[in-house]
């Protein structure tokens, strides 16, 4: 049987379904690209066999083990590691099989569209996931990881991907990187430069963090101007290893403009130890200016996701660190707090922010505005909890208005999960088909201007947005 429908998610009136096809047809072939998300780069580098169907789709992916977690699966059985190196599950059919067992968790969300398209599209599965099935398609899935057809370079190629991204923190020496380019394999696969480890006062570890930053780069990181110069020096190290672009996870949209003076006065309140969560706040602010103004310098395109309230549960935190299904969406304020950093460098054409949200709320009310105005802004795809159809769809209808297609950045499919990207971008190419036969068929966009904004949707703003 067929896990998926192949008119999934289209209209179900005649004319706009039959319109929804025809777009979709356009673009579902055009290549992936992925300029934004969380593969694991020794993946391609060592290219070995991925090592089970748990390991694939359950524990890297907090989408799927956040859902099981909510209804009372403790991460350690899904084998999730713990920070103190405790025992958990280490047998992957039994974590499969609590997995199966509670798959039904998982009807009416964009999971189960992606699981369900991996399942049938990449595996060949044609039986539904469930308890009763759940060691058949585990065997299955066993036997096909085995192939070499089934490797990471294989299926990099087999889903089409033309450049992915990996995310990669500021004092990471990008080794696997370093393999993948020594390898001579034609993949192309880049990182981004993420700082927030050494920007971020409140971070684990931050003092010895930002030592560190001085002995890889050798800068004075003690002094303002040398902590600067080490961020650039990082960055052009980056981009030798293809970063185009840079990634910023704020817990808000806050930015400032200090004056040399003050902002020099701020770094020596941060490197104390004697500050407050004011001043941590003020200095990631400048630092996203300051890391703005290096952008207008090296051309990388900048990424603020803002407005995840990160690590929710302290005893999840403690017990399993950082990322672990427990960020939640909270109110952000762009209007104000991204004003500093605009009155900076708002109006420079050659530069690129893309902005990310959690808070929907925002989309109509500011971000449109704000995008549909200033030249340096983009709004980048739905994030996170909103990537779906649902998601998409909305966030068409609330800004489309206002900062047309043209002020946002295509799609990106932030993942951990390999084998979801081809479903991701599955589901944005069908939403978007979706949303753009509707304008057709009332009337508010001509047919043959619905194709190219099609292919620019599917293939061309990211292209052009991340500089690829």
């Amino acid at each position: 049987m067929q896990l998926t429908d192949p008119d999934r998610l289209f209209p179900v009136d005649p004319r706009q379904r039959d319109l929804a096809r025809a777009l979709y047809g356009s673009v579902s072939d055009l290549p992936i690209l992925s300029p934004h998300g969380h593969c694991d780069p020794s993946w391609f580098a060592e290219n070995a066999q991925f090592s089970n169907s748990a390991d694939l789709f359950v524990v890297p992916d907090h989408y799927v083990f956040r859902m099981l977690v909510s209804q009372g699966i403790p991460l350690a059985d899904l084998g999730v590691a713990r920070t103190d190196g405790g025992p958990v599950e280490n047998d992957p059919r039994k974590i499969w099989q609590r997995f199966a067992k509670a798959s039904k968790l998982f009807r009416g969300t964009p999971t189960a569209l992606w699981l369900d398209h991996s399942f049938e599209h990449v595996f060949g599965i044609d039986q539904i996931l469930n308890e009763a099935t759940a060691d058949t398609i585990y065997d299955q899935i066993e036997v096909k990881l085995a192939t070499k057809a089934f490797r990471p370079r294989a299926l990099f190629e087999r889903f089409n991907i033309e450049l992915l991204a990996t995310t990669e923190g500021a004092l990471d020496d990008l080794s696997w990187h370093q393999k993948i380019k020594d390898s001579g394999w034609q993949g192309k696969v880049v990182t981004t430069y993420r700082p927030d480890a050494v920007v971020d006062p409140e971070f684990d570890g931050f003092a010895e963090n930002i030592a560190l930053l001085g002995t890889i780069t050798n800068e004075d990181t003690t002094t303002w101007r040398g902590y600067l110069a080490a961020h650039r020096a990082r960055r052009a190290f980056f981009k030798t290893f293809g970063a185009t672009a840079t990634d910023h996870g704020h817990p808000s949209a806050v930015t400032a403009n200090l004056s040399d003076e003050a902002a020099r006065a701020l770094f020596a309140t941060i490197m104390s130890g004697a500050f407050t969560a004011q001043d941590a706040e003020l200095f990631r602010g400048q630092m996203l200016t300051e890391m703005a103004r290096m952008s207008l310098d090296d051309g990388m395109t900048m990424q603020i996701h803002a407005g995840s309230r990160r690590n929710h549960s302290a005893d999840v935190f403690v017990q399993f660190g950082r990322d672990k299904g427990f960020d939640i969406p909270g109110r952000t304020d762009y209007v104000a707090a991204l004003k500093p950093l605009l009155d900076a460098v708002g109006m420079e054409p050659d530069l690129t922010i893309i902005l990310f949200t959690l808070d929907e709320t925002v989309y109509a009310r500011e971000l449109a505005p704000l995008a549909g105005a200033y030249p340096a802004l983009k709004l980048g795809p739905p994030w996170w909890f909103f990537d779906s159809f649902e998601g998409i769809k909305r966030f068409r209808e609330a800004t489309t208005e206002t900062c047309g297609f043209y002020n946002t950045a295509g799609f990106n499919d932030d993942t951990r999960a390999f084998c979801s990207i081809p479903a991701r971008h599955d589901v944005s190419r069908r939403s978007d088909s979706a949303y753009l036969s509707t304008l057709v068929t009332t009337g508010r966009l001509r047919e043959a201007d619905a194709f190219e904004v099609a292919h620019d949707l599917a293939y061309g703003l990211a292209k052009t947005a991340y500089n690829l």
